[in-house]
């Protein structure tokens, strides 16, 4: 597949992606992609995010590809569990948050995240219902490398360790991420339509 046959879903993380982010830069520059919107990007509910996603996906005309960012790819996952297979053609996942250990996260914005008042903790661990690469970061301070593998192999994952690169986002200097580009379009191209 190539851009142009999936429309792109960009589902970020808590707080949204900000306009240095890879998320808001593909945003603009894939013409298929557009960003799944929360109404609440600071207190997340988890109800609230899984159903917006899947409004979006309902209202999508070429088969989904998802590209999730931290909290994004929680809240995709609690989604997955109620999908039918073939409902999604693939996912791409980034630095996922570790929702099951947010107390150890650094704040946000001067805030911190109740992970399981908000429904995301516990995260479901069971295979997803179509093809996905997790891309994570030896340096995150939301998940360990070693708890992405965890993730990686619980959903059934292609797990791609990336090195160095803190929560892969403006602030660690992911902005244009031209790897995660190159990356994204080797996923699309192993998908099937």
């Amino acid at each position: 597949m190539r851009t142009s046959d999936v429309d792109i879903l960009i589902v970020p993380g808590w707080s949204s992606s900000g306009p240095d982010h890879w998320q808001t830069r593909w945003e603009k520059t894939l013409k298929t992609a557009r960003r799944v919107e929360q109404d609440n990007w600071v207190e997340p509910e988890r109800e609230a995010w899984v159903g917006r996603i899947i409004e979006a996906a309902v209202e999508s005309t070429r088969p989904v590809v998802i590209v999730a960012h931290s909290l994004g790819v929680a809240a995709l996952v609690h989604m997955a569990q109620r999908l039918p297979k073939g409902f999604l053609s693939g996912a791409f996942l980034v630095a996922p948050a570790d929702v099951d250990n947010a107390d150890l996260w650094p704040e946000t914005e001067g805030l911190r995240l109740d992970a399981a008042h908000s429904g995301f903790a516990p995260l479901p661990l069971t295979p997803l219902p179509f093809p996905s690469i997790l891309v994570a970061s030896t340096t995150d301070p939301y998940c360990s490398i070693e708890r992405a593998g965890e993730m990686a192999e619980a959903w059934g994952s292609t797990f791609v360790e990336a090195g160095d690169m803190g929560h892969v986002n403006g602030a660690s200097g992911h902005g244009p991420w031209p790897d995660g580009v190159l990356r994204f379009g080797a996923f699309l191209q192993g998908l099937s339509a």
